[in-house]
């Protein structure tokens, strides 16, 4: 077991502009690590670049297309087919600092996700766990040896506890949870739904500040110009995909993505909830599935559940059902669309703290919610690790 090299797993979509610094910054390191570049139905040369490197340890699967199969499903065939022990989810946007690899390595151990610490240019929201400097917002823009000497000003002696991309394991800890899952294909909240398995598997979060990489920041996805995006401005691509699997992480996990500043999981109680609406009609329907287990009505809801099951591998049909049906959650919630407001709707997306704080089984009512705890029992999420 070599634990001095690893596998820079990249997945690209005509991305290859970016994707030329990816790989020269890394080819930079002192260390010649392998490169898995995952060549999805790109049309912008990637896959003719990759065959003139002649580089034995750069490495492609490509997806001859016409479909993309997306980050989910590429970095995980990427991760399979590493050839080392150790692998870094890397994304084709991003530049290595010098010595990012040894910066990582001296961290890592078994159970252990170590992130490097990205710098961006303005274009997201500052935040604590992330450096705001511009060296460049298109790959024309940039200048490694600004780069180079700028980001060792930047660097610091210290660590933090958050997981973002690019982060760095062993394989065999990624796979004994299941490897990203498919409910998110082709991207978009798929990261924050695996970033809870691993904390649910008791997996420990490292974030050096000396370990650097420039993120151009989502090249690849909302910001593709090939999808419609440009610097800053979101594809349409992105928004659907990110409005689909911002309701596909409602169902499997109760709750929004959550997370403390330096983004570690917060991962708040689940229950097991069945909303009873009456007066129902499709638009609360679809307002109000993704937050229960299962939701009651008293309409027709054959056409929701039809169109929307192309959007999700949940099984909506046993989710949605009529009213009248028997009840089987251990949390029932009574509601009427003729009097349900905003303040009723910020209770339901607040409900596992109130459930929380009620702690015991019993009815009661908030604002127009009438709230039956037949059981009081948490939902183990141990079930999706």
């Amino acid at each position: 077991m070599d634990l001095n090299k690893f596998t820079f797993v990249i997945p690209s979509r005509n991305n290859l502009e970016f994707l030329k610094l990816a790989y020269e910054s890394i080819r930079n390191l002192d260390t010649k690590h392998e490169i898995l570049v995952l060549d999805d139905a790109s049309e912008d040369g990637t896959s003719s670049w990759i065959e003139e490197q002649n580089d034995e340890d750069l490495i492609t699967f490509h997806n001859p297309g016409p479909e993309r199969i997306g980050i989910v499903g590429m970095f995980d065939k990427g991760i399979e087919l590493a050839r080392t022990d150790i692998i870094m989810a890397f994304h084709a946007d991003m530049v290595a600092c010098k010595d990012l690899d040894k910066n990582i390595l001296k961290h890592l151990d078994k159970g252990v996700v170590v992130s490097a610490t990205r710098v961006e240019p303005p274009l997201h929201p500052d935040g604590p766990e992330k450096i705001i400097r511009n060296y460049g917002i298109e790959a024309d823009e940039f200048n490694f040896d600004a780069w180079y000497s700028g980001s060792e000003s930047l660097k610091e002696n210290k660590t933090t506890e958050g997981i973002f991309a690019p982060w760095c394991m062993f394989k065999e800890d990624f796979f004994k949870v299941g490897g990203h899952d498919k409910l998110f294909a082709p991207q978009s909240k798929e990261d924050s739904d695996l970033f809870n398995r691993f904390q649910l598997n008791g997996y420990k979060f490292i974030q050096p500040w000396d370990a650097l990489v420039y993120h151009f920041t989502s090249r690849g996805s909302r910001f593709n110009k090939y999808s419609g995006g440009s610097a800053g401005s979101n594809s349409n691509e992105w928004i659907q995909t990110t409005t689909k699997n911002g309701r596909n992480f409602l169902r499997k996990w109760g709750h929004f993505v959550m997370h403390d500043k330096y983004m570690k999981p917060i991962i708040p109680s689940k229950y097991d909830v069945g909303f009873i609406i009456k007066n129902c009609d499709n638009d609360m329907l679809a307002l109000l599935e993704p937050y229960c287990d299962n939701i009651y009505v008293d309409c027709d809801y054959s056409e929701y559940v039809k169109k929307e099951q192309e959007n999700t591998l949940i099984n909506l049909s046993t989710r949605v059902l009529p009213y009248d049906n028997e009840k089987q959650n251990s949390i029932l919630i009574k509601i009427d669309r003729k009097e349900f407001n905003e303040q009723d709707m910020i209770i339901v997306q607040k409900l596992s703290q109130i459930l929380d704080d009620s702690g015991k089984v019993g009815e009661f009512k908030l604002n127009n919610l009438f709230i039956n705890i037949i059981k009081y029992e948490k939902i183990n999420h141990r079930v999706y690790a």
